[in-house]
């Protein structure tokens, strides 16, 4: 009963994108933030955002929406809205202060995931981004398993170039093969740092073992860009801007721009695939 509850409530999502990675602080918020920014673009698309690191939840503030509160109404809880297609919901919004700590077990932590799913009243969705805590645990396992009986298109893993930030990415690509979810690809975030002033390249995060592109060779994963480092991402994050507006001829902006293109062709492609199966 559980599961079609679920499977009724997630019928009007038609693409699910995760953002997962092995390790905490290689950019994944802010790639999930960009992502939801960018689909949004086209005004005809909805595009909702979850937050489901329930301990660190960095999304309210990175959407601008701190302080904001969950409403609720006979059909469930309203998302907090960035722009009229663009829906967010987070941990972040039932808490009384930013800097309350969320102290819970698995089990409670898994209960506000089931409860995101089943009760917030997204409406009509063209894609649905998830941000998930870094590792492969408790959070990763009851998302892919409540998310099982509607589809996802994919995960999306966030790395930065160094080793320490690969290592932990291949054991994320294990987790995502053993539990049969589908990669959409890898993104190296953090690659390299061009001076704005002298237009010179360095590699702040130098890729000891070949960097993410060596990686995706060897495990026959595709790599779907390189960001390179632009300090107006942070200044952007913390005002809660989209860095994509605000400096949109940064290399970093071009980036972003073609990496999400190509997320929207595979899920384009897996929708296509799908109706084609049915």
């Amino acid at each position: 009963a559980e599961a079609a509850e679920l499977r009724a409530r997630l019928r009007s999502v038609k693409h699910t994108v995760l953002v997962l990675s092995g390790k905490g602080g290689v950019g994944k918020s802010t790639f999930s933030a960009l992502l939801a920014h960018g689909l949004a673009a086209d005004e005809a698309k909805q595009v909702a955002l979850l937050d489901i690191d329930i301990c660190g939840p960095s999304i309210p503030k990175m959407m601008g929406l701190e302080g904001e509160q969950v409403h609720q109404s006979g059909s469930g809880w309203s998302p907090v809205y960035v722009e009229e297609n663009l829906g967010v919901m987070s941990v972040g919004f039932l808490l009384s202060s930013p800097d309350d700590a969320v102290i819970w077990r698995g089990p409670k932590k898994n209960g506000l995931i089931k409860q995101f799913l089943r009760d917030v009243d997204w409406g009509e969705i063209d894609y649905l981004i998830v941000d998930t805590p870094p590792g492969t645990s408790d959070e990763h396992l009851s998302i892919v398993q409540y998310l099982s009986g509607a589809h996802i298109d994919g995960a999306v893993i966030i790395t930065t170039p160094q080793e320490v930030s690969l290592q932990d990415v291949r054991k994320e690509i294990n987790f995502c093969h053993k539990v049969k979810l589908p990669i959409i690809g890898v993104v190296e975030n953090m690659s390299g740092f061009i001076c704005p002033k002298c237009k010179n390249e360095s590699q702040i995060f130098p890729p000891t073992t070949g960097g993410a592109e060596k990686m995706c060779q060897n495990l026959n994963v595709s790599l779907l860009g390189k960001v390179p480092l632009d300090p107006q991402i942070g200044k952007s994050c913390d005002k809660g801007q989209s860095f994509l507006s605000e400096a949109p001829e940064s290399p970093a902006t071009t980036s972003y721009r073609n990496i999400i293109q190509r997320i929207q062709e595979y899920c384009d492609q897996h929708h296509f695939q799908e109706e084609k199966i049915i």
